[in-house]
């Protein structure tokens, strides 16, 4: 075994294929050739002397030598940046958070807590991304993250089976909803009934594996009619505004609806629940990190609050 040789580029091809889960997106990523990635993956397992991504049919995932060395370069990757920072002039990056989020949380959760750290604590920096609930669970195993908002439905399991499991933390557990055009014969109630979803047009979240079917309302005893894909929250609730078609939403996006749009519970069939957590790696988080998550889980306790206060999960 010897790293000696082991190459900074080496190092950013296994973060990004870690961190993508496969070899495809993270040649895309760094725009490389797949076959250049798995020279470089290539190399740096001889360097290691063990396999450090397990190859399987959906894509890689690191071995226990794989979460060793990812550990240790994500350190030596932070440093190399540092480095450059200092170099060039720019501002020491101390107390930084690095922070991901699935669009729900970044439309009302992750607003609010970044406006009470800047007011509370001027000198920590929180950077980071939103994505997918399983690409998040990624990021954090690569260590490109310190932690991250992420979804679950029932039966709420662990967004992924690797060990150590990750450290997971219920902000929020909410009934979902449905957001339907303000012109819809179903908007003129105060909720809907499940049966008269039957025939209805909807717009669903992208095709990616986190969220194919985002959108539809679950259990529906049909192929649903998808008119429409988006990712984006606000695109999605836009495109209801406009008459396209229904779409389910977290009950937090009620306060960021935009006009047009009535959100409304549905009834009559299986109540739908679904918990925004927080997650990290099982070690010791930093003050920092710990300092985040205060304030994101105060926040989000007002929320919940403020929705029992206003009868919104009835």
């Amino acid at each position: 075994m010897d790293f000696t040789d082991v190459s900074l580029t080496a190092l950013r091809v296994l973060h990004a294929v870690a961190e993508q889960g496969t070899f495809t997106a993270a040649a895309s990523s760094l725009g490389y050739t797949q076959s250049a990635v798995s020279r470089q993956i290539a190399a740096i397992e001889r360097a290691a002397g063990a396999e450090l991504l397990e190859r399987r049919r959906d894509g890689v995932r690191l071995t226990d030598a794989g979460r060793i060395v990812m550990r240790r370069a994500a350190t030596v990757l932070d440093e190399i940046e540092a480095t450059a920072r200092e170099l060039s002039g720019l501002p020491a990056q101390g107390g930084t958070v690095r922070l991901g989020w699935v669009p729900t949380a970044g439309a009302v959760l992750v607003p609010g807590t970044l406006a009470e750290l800047r007011r509370t604590d001027p000198d920590l920096r929180v950077v980071g991304r939103e994505g997918g609930t399983v690409a998040l669970a990624r990021a954090l195993r690569s260590g490109s993250i310190d932690m991250a908002l992420i979804a679950s439905a029932p039966p709420f399991r662990a967004p992924d089976t690797e060990s150590p499991p990750l450290v997971l933390q219920t902000l929020t557990e909410r009934a979902l909803r449905l957001a339907i055009p303000a012109t819809h014969p179903l908007a003129r109630g105060d909720y809907v009934d499940v049966a008269d979803l039957r025939g209805q047009r909807w717009i669903a979240g992208s095709t990616s594996e986190d969220d194919r079917l985002m959108g539809v309302w679950p259990g529906l005893d049909e192929r649903p009619d998808i008119v429409l894909t988006a990712r984006d929250w606000l695109a999605k609730l836009r495109l209801v505004a406009a008459g396209c078609g229904l779409t389910t939403v977290s009950s937090t996006l009620a306060p960021v609806a935009p006009p047009g749009v009535r959100i409304l519970p549905v009834r009559g069939g299986p109540q739908e629940r679904r918990r925004l957590l927080l997650a990290r790696l099982p070690h010791p988080p930093d003050p920092a990190v710990r300092r985040v998550a205060e304030v994101l889980r105060a926040h989000a306790l007002g929320q919940l609050s403020e929705s029992a206060a206003s009868g919104e999960e009835g």
